[in-house]
């Protein structure tokens, strides 16, 4: 009976004296969770942009320069003419000029405008005999211009033939080979005219094709031409 009374006494102390567990504060370990990581800076995101926009912006900024005619093609048979010594009209194909020949041909936007009177067709005329030189038969300057202007032209310019002023009035061989220059906006009146270029051919098929940007005169100089013989 003793005994049983201290083992029921010892158990009622022992429950008396635990402490009962604290229940958990979600609040508190919130709090905690969010001031230890307040000291790390929030690391920037990178986002790559799509192929493909990246690539229409890559065509947006750099336009192609580009004609139907390109190297390795060979050229239409179109007839230019122009006047003779004796003032008569004459026509001469592309064959003939350029068949069993090397020859070169470059084009203006229009007789009698600055940059083609100044500095395209003076260039040739310069570098003429060096050209000849290194085997060029024919040297041939065609504009989208009736034969009248040019036979002008080339009495203003003072030239013989060291270059040929061909027309090309009615855009047969400038539309041919896709080399039209739409001027039509102008105040000036040009309307649809041929872009600036030179060649180099060679038994009628292209060999060198320097092809500017409208009007501009960059790379269809002599000298380029010079540079592939």
């Amino acid at each position: 009976m003793a005994a049983t009374t201290a083992t029921s006494f010892t158990l009622s102390k022992l429950l008396q004296s635990s402490k009962s567990p604290k229940p958990l504060s979600l609040l508190s370990q919130k709090s905690n969770l969010f001031t230890s990581f307040s000291h790390i800076s929030p690391l920037p995101l990178k986002f790559k942009q799509p192929l493909y926009k990246l690539q229409s912006l890559k065509h947006s900024t750099t336009p192609r320069i580009s004609a139907t005619i390109s190297v390795g093609d060979k050229l239409p048979n179109s007839t230019l003419s122009y006047f003779d010594s004796s003032d008569e009209l004459q026509t001469i194909s592309i064959s003939e000029l350029t068949k069993g020949k090397k020859a070169v041909l470059f084009a203006v936007p229009g007789a009698f405008t600055p940059t083609c009177s100044q500095k395209h067709v003076p260039g040739f005329v310069e570098k003429s005999k060096e050209l000849k030189s290194k085997g060029v038969d024919n040297i041939v300057c065609v504009s989208v211009n009736d034969a009248f202007v040019m036979k002008a032209w080339k009495e203003d310019l003072k030239i013989n033939d060291e270059v040929l002023l061909l027309s090309d009035g009615n855009l047969e061989f400038t539309k041919a080979i896709g080399c039209e220059l739409d001027l039509s906006d102008k105040p000036i009146g040009l309307g649809v005219r041929s872009r600036r270029y030179s060649m180099l051919v060679e038994d009628g098929v292209v060999k060198v094709l320097n092809l500017e940007e409208g009007g501009a005169f960059n790379v269809s100089r002599a000298e380029d031409i010079l540079k592939a013989l």
